[in-house]
């Protein structure tokens, strides 16, 4: 009797077991387990970039008149659209190949500075991707759909600039460390609302995070125009310049901005990496997310862990907004994020919601953002292709059995390091 009640038992626990540690997939050679969820983003990329440069073509102008003439010229002109705007592309991201040999053979640190440029700027456009794929990763780890990611910037990167020209007579390494934490306090507390309000009285946090960025951009809207004007400004919302121990140091001098922020977003992504699955907390906030009830029948504080969830998401948001305050522009003023929040989403779904794949696909996204102006510049395409392009790989990784299909996938039953997002209904 007594092995009859506790099989049962036995098989819940190991399916329980099963759901919370990936099942079959811990089983995978460490190989397969490497490069299994990597798949599916890369041909996402890759299928993207083909369509890409199927609107490349029908927005090409040269294309149709090469194929009045006949239809071998205009598959050439249509080849040669693509490659002239793919390589402007791929120039204005790393830079040109034949500029930087020649600055490597002339021994010109100056010149070398110059023609590696593009490459560094385009790991300044990730470094703020970084911090905000970041963000909505957690939220999602902790089963919660973080879109305030917006506005707890624009929190973050108000507070960061208070601190910053608020603040006077520190030595910079108290001064800029502080200002980054006050982003991301603020940004934190702007996480904990919606957090608070999901935990104690069910209110959902989409629609609770949407009202928290309008309430976000508007109050910091107001601080411009008032608390935080600067001085003699003709009416321009924008914030006093902050101090000069608050910023973070660039390698080196203008024009390059590289800057040290980026190797801190990488150290944020390591303790992220670290905090989700190297500790006891990161796995209460995996197992909240993947599965609550299971997790409420173990013990676990939903009610703690939700909330703390959201507001370590907030202030990932936050040093978001506090680094481009702090290393790019000195001040604060109204459009300080070109939609880092908003693009953040996609970059969680294509960095499958850990550090590591977040890290490569903020370095995607910051390429592409860099590239684009070059490629719109050379080869007259529109910078919306790019917009397009993110928006293309956003759709294949959101429905992977679209991927699956056109190449032909077997269909996996578990993907390591899945994500499970609660319904509208919190159920």
């Amino acid at each position: 009797m007594d092995e009859k009640t506790q099989k049962p038992k036995n098989d819940v626990g190991k399916v329980v077991l099963q759901e919370l540690t990936g099942g079959e997939a811990q089983a995978k050679s460490p190989r397969r387990r490497f490069w299994q969820p990597l798949v599916l983003p890369a041909l996402a990329i890759f299928t993207g970039l083909l369509i890409g440069a199927v609107l490349i073509i029908l927005t090409s102008e040269q294309v149709y008149a090469a194929f009045r003439q006949s239809f071998g010229a205009g598959l050439l002109a249509a080849l040669q659209a693509v490659g002239k705007a793919y390589g402007a592309l791929l120039q204005g991201s790393f830079g040109d190949p034949v500029r930087i040999v020649n600055a490597l053979g002339s021994g010109d640190a100056l010149e070398i500075r110059r023609a590696i440029n593009p490459f560094l700027e385009s790991l300044v456009a990730a470094t703020p991707y970084i911090f905000a794929g970041l963000a909505v990763a957690v939220g999602f780890r902790a089963g919660l759909f973080n879109i305030g990611v917006e506005g707890q910037l624009f929190i973050g990167a108000a507070a960061a600039t208070f601190v910053g020209y608020a603040v006077k007579g520190l030595p910079a390494y108290i001064h800029m460390p502080l200002a980054m934490l006050a982003g991301a306090v603020a940004g934190g507390f702007w996480g904990f609302i919606p957090g608070w309000l999901k935990a104690k009285t069910g209110g959902h946090e989409v629609i609770n995070t949407i009202m928290l960025n309008w309430i976000a951009f508007r109050l910091t809207d107001w601080l411009l125009a008032g608390p935080m004007q600067r001085p003699n400004s003709g009416g321009m919302p924008i914030s006093p310049m902050i101090e000069p121990t608050a910023r973070i140091p660039q390698f080196f001098p203008a024009p390059i901005r590289f800057h040290l922020g980026f190797f801190i977003a990488l150290a944020v992504a390591y303790f992220i990496y670290w905090l989700l699955f190297k500790t006891t907390w990161g796995f209460n906030l995996r197992t909240v997310g993947a599965n609550p009830n299971g997790a409420r029948y173990a013990g676990m504080n939903i009610v703690r862990t939700t909330v703390l969830g959201m507001t370590l998401s907030g202030a990932l948001a936050g040093l978001a907004g506090a680094n481009q305050v702090l290393a790019i522009t000195r001040a604060m003023a109204m459009g300080l994020s070109s939609g880092y929040g908003f693009d953040s989403i996609a970059l969680a779904l294509l960095g499958n919601s850990t550090p590591l794949g977040v890290v490569l696909a903020a370095l995607l996204f910051g390429f592409l953002r860099n590239g684009a102006t070059n490629m719109m510049v050379v080869s007259r395409i529109p910078i919306d292709i790019i917009s397009i392009l993110q928006a293309l790989i956003l759709v294949f990784i959101a429905a992977p059995a679209i991927i699956r299909s056109i190449y032909r996938l077997r269909s996996v039953q578990a993907q390591e390091g899945g994500v499970f997002v609660r319904s509208w209904g919190g159920k």
